[in-house]
């Protein structure tokens, strides 16, 4: 399943430059992922300052 960015988002952005496959966009008050594009990958969960990515 495509990871997913939770509440806990602080839109930083660190995680959009990470995104091997740029799934990841800035959406209304957080980034989101596009679970079409997503390819599994964790780089954003690994990125993220906040934690705020998991799979989903």
């Amino acid at each position: 399943m495509a990871y997913v960015i939770t509440d806990a988002c602080i839109s930083c952005g660190a995680c959009e430059s990470e995104c091997p496959v740029e799934a990841i966009s800035e959406g209304d008050g957080k980034y989101e992922i596009n679970p079409d594009l997503c390819i599994d990958c964790g780089s954003c969960a690994d990125t993220c300052p906040n934690e705020a990515i998991e799979q989903g």
